[in-house]
């Protein structure tokens, strides 16, 4: 079945849509082609994400930016409180676009989701809304021990009538047996079975632990063994600076950072001949998750070999953070997409250590999981669909049973069943 034609149908005919599936069934690549599709008819998208680093993923920027929602906490002090009154520029801009495309849908809390109808219905937005994302990942973020609380449980989630198309068809591993045990994590059925077949990816850890990717819960344990493991490499350490062009000059330095740590840029970043490295974006002769190793670096470029054989010439590469601005296009006033900074870096990281949030639509081979710093639901189903090679996963034994490690959301557990039994 070709999926973007079925959505884009659906679209087209101001259907909004619920795109979802589980890791690693290429949600992120339809939504690309969609976007594409729509943007090569000279329409306007407007590419959205609860946090930064989705926005980063999708060329986007933050639900909060785009429809001005401020430090509003919820749908009564948008409409009560005059300083968050929706603004003509913020109308204009909605009302202007197509297509709403709304990427990790299930890290969207009812409130946020109520907040983003409200605005909508303020601006007497006309296009199609299409969300993305599955419900057995991560989680909206709640502070203190507040009840999590999904957009599925918003009444604007039945107001929008969504179709819901499931991709169903794993591309990261063509693994019969480990897709089963992926699809029984998701759903945190941990029986005796699964219990028996994740003890069998717990084995020593190999002596030399630079040919695989660790896997962490926390920053700092990634940031502490990637630089614990570059210290042993006895090569000349080179640092390679981001360059940062602001195209607005009241840019702000904390808002470039902000977005150079979601977009997984380093600052500065530390390389030697020999350390391995990660891709952190997709091209034609590499991937997001493509593992190689530094073999040469000078002034301008950084020379990494891929596990083919092949050696890549990189060169910086550019992302930008996008803003929609009002601009006069042929003697006619139009909302344009233009970028607000762009920041040049080589598209790779350490492969030493990642966090499972970062490793966030990558396909890594050589995987270790440090099982022990899981503390999410359905964390543990994430960090073990980012391997595209069961053969060479290893799991850190964890100090706690399968099933504590491997549980999900009961509210999100029944609401993709009552999907899937549509």
């Amino acid at each position: 079945m070709n999926y973007k034609e079925l959505i884009l149908d659906k679209l087209y005919k101001k259907q909004n849509v619920f795109l979802t599936g589980g890791a690693g069934v290429g949600k992120t690549t339809t939504t690309r082609e969609i976007i594409a599709a729509f943007e090569g008819e000279a329409k306007k998208v407007a590419k959205l994400a609860s946090t930064g680093m989705a926005a980063t993923l999708i060329g986007g920027q933050t639900l909060h930016s785009f429809f001005d929602l401020g430090i509003a906490s919820d749908v009564q002090e948008l409409q009560k409180n005059a300083k968050f009154e929706i603004k003509k520029k913020i109308k204009k801009l909605i009302s202007s676009m197509d297509l709403i495309v709304v990427d990790e849908i299930s890290m969207v809390s009812d409130t946020l989701f109520a907040m983003i109808e409200l605005r909508l219905n303020q601006a007497g937005f006309k296009g199609s809304l299409l969300v993305v994302g599955d419900f057995l990942q991560l989680p909206p973020v709640v502070r203190g021990y507040g009840e999590v609380k999904f957009a599925f449980e918003s009444p604007a989630w039945q107001h929008f009538s969504f179709e819901t198309v499931e991709l169903t068809h794993i591309y990261r591993t063509d693994d019969i047996r480990f897709i089963e045990l992926l699809h029984a994590v998701r759903f945190g059925a941990i029986n005796e079975t699964i219990h028996n077949q994740l003890n069998e990816f717990i084995k020593p850890l190999p002596n030399d632990l630079s040919q695989f990717t660790f896997l962490f819960g926390k920053n700092a344990s990634a940031a502490k063994h990637n630089k614990t493991q570059l210290d042993f490499i006895d090569e000349a350490l080179h640092v390679k600076e981001a360059q940062v062009v602001k195209h607005l000059k009241s840019t702000q330095d904390k808002e470039v950072e902000r977005f150079m740590d979601d977009a997984r840029i380093d600052k500065e970043l530390a390389l030697k001949v020999g350390a391995p490295v990660l891709f952190t974006r997709n091209a034609w002769n590499y991937f997001n998750g493509e593992r190689g190793t530094v073999v040469n670096v000078d002034e301008s470029c950084v020379y990494v070999q891929k596990s083919d054989g092949k050696v890549l010439k990189l060169e910086p590469t550019a992302q930008s953070k996008p803003v929609w601005k009002e601009k006069s296009v042929k003697g006619k006033k139009e909302m344009v997409e233009e970028n607000v900074f762009t920041v040049y870096q080589f598209p790779i990281k350490l492969a030493f250590a990642i966090t499972i949030h970062k490793s966030q639509g990558m396909s890594i081979e050589d995987l270790i999981i440090d099982t022990n710093e899981i503390f999410a639901p359905s964390q543990f189903y994430v960090a073990l669909s980012r391997s595209s090679n069961p053969a060479r996963l290893t799991l850190i034994a964890p100090k706690r049973q399968w099933y504590e490690l491997a549980y999900v959301n009961q509210k999100a557990f029944s609401f993709v069943q009552r999907q899937q039994s549509c």
